[in-house]
């Protein structure tokens, strides 16, 4: 036994509102890693509905790890949802047509409209209920987003971020031992070395996980 298989949708029999992510994404520009885990209260199947603004024009991308922990309600604002602010109005005239088109004409729409990039979700991230990740962001490997964190900028690896916007409340371990762990990335291993090792991943014992075969 070397654990659940990843391409499964359910890996827990008995509770189906928990599904490994990658295997119900239909969006091209959504990429998920083996293992993580979105746990809706109503619908898992959903998840993209959750995935705000996210046009095909913009090209924007979500790309989430391996390992991660999502929980319901967690939503992705993406770059579709700025508006110019620039010009003297902020409304988006010309997605209503009827001549108002015309302001676009010539114009190239991903230079035209705001945005911040792709969205990164590192490996081993928890993402706490309801919370809100704002466009462009960076969530490092190994962080906590509590629930209902408003994140708003980059969130440092292995860090527990809080609040609206969220802030850091505290490091989960010292900084040599994030630099350890970023390169160990026991995520990386193979299935049959990460159920060898499980208890030591299960530790705080970074010294013997880096040692590990």
């Amino acid at each position: 036994m070397t654990g659940p298989d990843p391409g499964t949708i359910n890996p827990l029999p008995h509770h189906q509102k928990l599904v490994f992510l990658k295997n119900i994404i239909q969006n091209p520009n959504i990429i998920v890693g083996d293992y993580t885990y979105y746990d809706d209260l109503e619908d898992p199947l959903n998840f993209e509905k959750n995935v705000l603004y996210h046009f095909d024009f913009i090209g924007d991308k979500l790309h989430i790890g391996k390992f991660c922990a999502i929980a319901s309600g967690v939503k992705f604002i993406m770059n579709g949802g700025n508006h110019e602010t620039k010009p003297v109005s902020t409304y988006p005239f010309a997605i209503f047509g009827n001549g108002w088109e015309k302001i676009t004409d010539g114009v190239d729409l991903k230079e035209k409209y705001p945005t911040k990039g792709d969205t990164t979700i590192g490996n081993d991230v928890w993402i706490g209920y309801e919370a809100v990740i704002m466009p462009g962001v960076t969530i490092g490997d190994g962080a906590v987003v509590a629930t209902k964190a408003v994140v708003t900028k980059d969130v440092p690896p292995y860090s527990i971020v809080a609040g609206n916007p969220a802030q850091i409340v505290k490091m989960r371990f010292p900084d040599e031992t994030i630099v350890k762990l970023q390169q160990i990335a026991w995520w990386d291993w193979d299935a049959e070395k990460i159920t060898r090792n499980l208890h030591l991943i299960n530790s705080d014992d970074v010294e013997a996980l880096a040692a590990c075969k």
